[in-house]
């Protein structure tokens, strides 16, 4: 099976679960709070950090539906932060994965309850018993994504760049500000996966120091994109961060040594990932196919 096939794979699991979260909830939900939620997760995007989730916990034994739930948090923290990073007060995008944002269809407000309800959701998933029978395992995922979430990793991030757009980054800056908002929710996919597996210290770190490199290679990747016209294939509006006057990698280093980089930072990627064996080709496969999305 070739390595979209098992992404598409993956994807078909995380939206079959999704459906049945969302029935779960249906009936004490607002019905367009709910279609706004829905309309936040379902679409067009690739299901990567869920991916990446669950063939991290493959490699220490632990079963695609073991993780599926952790996964599906993950992903409801992700669809939160894409719904209100289109806000109008954010970024102001109307298309996301090939179709309207969520404000554009439900209003900004709705909007903001959405990712608000999606964000409570995540962590009610990961707080039930049948997401992982140890209550040590839940508390541990629980914790991380909070850390990986907040105000000095993903949020944090989203701050940062927003002041970007008034106090110009230098490269140190840019690269703090990408592992926060997009480095973190992916380095959290891979660890969840370790502590799922209930993967020891130094696998832990390995495996974050993966996620690590993945994080910054992705962002470089997507600002190639960019750079390129490409923004369709990011899911998002065409050029959208040159529109919104952002500094970028690609900007500071110039394309041919941001590709340089990003073809370093994948093979940095998977060299920590030697000691893991052929368990951990999924993930191997992951980190080539970063470099792909910007050709």
């Amino acid at each position: 099976m070739i390595f979209k096939d098992r992404l598409a794979q993956v994807a078909k699991m995380v939206e079959a679960s999704f459906s049945e979260v969302f029935n779960e909830i249906m009936c004490q939900t607002p019905p367009r709070l709910l279609a706004a939620m829905q309309h936040s997760v379902f679409g067009a995007g690739k299901r990567f950090r869920p991916f990446l989730l669950m063939k991290s916990a493959e490699i220490f034994g632990s079963s695609s539906l073991m993780s599926l739930r952790v996964a599906v948090a993950l992903e409801c923290v992700h669809c939160y932060s894409l719904t209100h990073d289109d806000l109008p007060s954010m970024d102001n995008d109307v298309l996301r994965r090939g179709k309207p944002t969520v404000h554009i269809v439900f209003g900004e407000a709705l909007a903001m309850m959405a990712g608000d309800s999606l964000l409570m959701l995540a962590f009610e998933i990961l707080a039930d018993e049948r997401s992982h029978p140890d209550p040590a395992i839940r508390s541990r995922l629980i914790l991380a994504l909070a850390r990986a979430s907040g105000a000095c990793s993903m949020t944090g991030g989203q701050a940062l760049d927003i002041e970007s757009l008034t106090d110009i980054p230098d490269e140190a800056d840019i690269m703090r500000l990408q592992a926060m908002k997009t480095g973190a929710l992916l380095r959290y996919a891979v660890i969840a996966g370790g502590i799922i597996g209930k993967a020891d210290e130094s696998a832990l770190f390995l495996l974050g120091a993966y996620g690590d490199a993945v994080g910054m290679a992705f962002q470089i990747a997507d600002d190639l994109l960019d750079a390129n016209e490409q923004g369709i294939e990011t899911g998002g509006s065409s050029n959208r961060d040159v529109l919104l006057k952002k500094v970028t990698l690609v900007q500071k280093l110039g394309v041919d040594e941001a590709r340089h980089r990003l073809t370093f930072l994948v093979d940095e990627a998977i060299a920590h990932l030697a000691d893991f064996g052929p368990e951990a080709e999924p993930l191997r496969e992951a980190a080539r196919f970063v470099i792909t999305r910007e050709t």
